[in-house]
């Protein structure tokens, strides 16, 4: 019996741990690129609007779409030969369409009275597609705004992304909006983005992290996002001659993101151009194309859409893998502590100083007065701290060449790195054992031309 018992307990423990198993990170990403095509689906309270939008206090007695049918969402993607769905769970006012306990601002108290997430959820599994969530760290009507933002936020935040990530089964993936995107204005130290993503990947693993930040951060590198977004209508395009990161790019099918009166009398954009030029020629450079279908008020459908996606299905089918996507290095996901921190280096033209290299804006920049022979930049932390990791973004891709890495411990400079730039492309980033230091400081030894830094930050990524 003993040795039943024993067998027993094993085999529960071998169970559990297979189950809490996850794949690596290239292989999430490689998995979520192979599914090339998707619906994104925008319907909350701007859907009963005529903008995008809407008044953040509007009342939830607004949001009652009578006829809503999440198994009709999930066939029209299942006709286009979609492989997933992504749903708005909260947009920017703030309205939560599931059953949320830390709110009164949401769908259960509206006359609907249903759990939009959870329909949604089990009618697109219902037809073998994956499930995506979308959620809005910008609440305006929670007040979560910039300069505004308390401790209550941050665990009303946590709260909210526990239950999604917790009652609605597997997540592949959750689109972040509103979050450090210049519009926004909502910094990833104000709500810390390091404890967010640590969070979601405690309690699914193997959902992906993704952050519509392509507006602020450069191509060629991971910040804060497992996969690079763009959102097309923004006038972000990738590059489909140079990229090499994981990707998504989104675009709406109607004229705007959340349904209109206009929409069901307006033609829609053309199916072949949706194959021809986004589809197929994405998939070839590592990214994924996620096309924004609306429901309008009753929570269906319009004719015309369905019409479109149907034609696509006609035009293209989803034949898997296209490309295997190069290994990239890990996103970057904790604070910038040498941000806005006071920093000297060779002389410069006033529009070009020292400052514009950690300023936060990947716009500005340092240029090195071309009569210095071997240029340097340095910067204080102010007080001596703990860092394990050094981002430069150059602002000419390979214009840095070879360099020298030091930080300053009880006013002696010690290395850190001395060698060729890791890599031609505009992001250089430098991992290593964590050290102690209170100055950070880049020597030139060769470059192409005058050196113009981006952006030199310095992190001290958890382990």
């Amino acid at each position: 019996m003993k040795k039943l018992y024993l067998f027993l307990i094993l085999s529960i423990i071998s169970f559990l741990c297979a189950g809490a198993q996850t794949k690596s990170l290239h292989q999430l990403q490689q998995d979520f690129v192979d599914l090339r095509f998707g619906m994104f689906i925008h319907f909350n309270m701007p859907t009963f609007f005529n903008e995008d939008w809407p008044d953040p206090d509007a009342s939830p007695e607004l949001f009652n779409p009578v006829k809503m049918d999440c198994k009709q969402w999930a066939q029209a993607a299942k006709s286009a030969n979609m492989t997933y769905g992504c749903l708005t769970t909260k947009h920017h006012s703030g309205f939560c369409i599931w059953d949320t306990k830390t709110t009164d601002y949401s769908v259960m108290n509206s006359p609907f009275k249903r759990d939009v997430v959870k329909e949604y959820a089990d009618a697109f599994r219902a037809e073998g597609l994956g499930v995506m969530l979308y959620y809005s760290i910008l609440d305006t009507h929670a007040r979560l705004r910039p300069n505004s933002i308390t401790p209550k936020h941050i665990d009303m935040i946590k709260a909210q992304l526990r239950e999604l990530l917790t009652n609605y089964g597997e997540i592949s993936a959750l689109i972040i909006d509103g979050w450090d995107a210049p519009w926004s204005r909502i910094s990833y130290d104000e709500v810390p983005f390091e404890e967010i993503y640590r969070l979601i990947k405690s309690i699914q693993p193997n959902c992906l992290v993704m952050d519509l930040n392509a507006a602020k951060y450069p191509a060629e590198a991971l910040f804060y996002t497992d996969i690079k977004s763009y959102e097309q209508g923004a006038g972000q395009h990738i590059s489909k001659d140079s990229n090499r990161l994981p990707a998504l790019s989104c675009l709406p099918l109607q004229a705007n993101w959340f349904w209109k009166e206009s929409f069901p009398a307006t033609v829609v954009k053309s199916p072949e151009k949706m194959v021809n030029d986004n589809i197929i020629p994405m998939g070839k450079v590592y990214c994924n194309f996620i096309l924004n279908v609306a429901p309008n008020r009753d929570g269906l459908i319009d004719a015309n859409a369905l019409k479109a996606l149907k034609e696509i299905g006609k035009l293209w089918k989803n034949d898997g893998q296209v490309a295997v996507i190069p290994q990239a290095d890990a996103p970057i996901i904790s604070s910038n502590i040498a941000k806005y921190k006071p920093s000297e280096g060779t002389w410069s033209s006033d529009y070009a100083i020292m400052d514009f290299a950690n300023d936060d804006d990947f716009g500005s920049c340092w240029n090195s007065n071309p009569e210095v022979k071997n240029p340097w930049y340095s910067v204080s932390l102010n007080k001596e701290q703990a860092f394990n990791m050094i981002v430069i973004t150059d602002r000419n891709n390979d214009r840095l060449q070879e360099y020298r890495l030091e930080y300053r411990v009880n006013d002696a400079w010690k290395p850190l790195y001395e060698g060729k730039a890791p890599t031609s492309l505009k992001v250089k980033i430098h991992r290593f054992d964590t050290v102690w230091g209170d100055a950070v400081r880049m020597v030139v030894i060769k470059s192409n031309g005058t050196p113009s830094i981006a952006e030199f930050g310095v992190y001290n990524e958890r382990k």
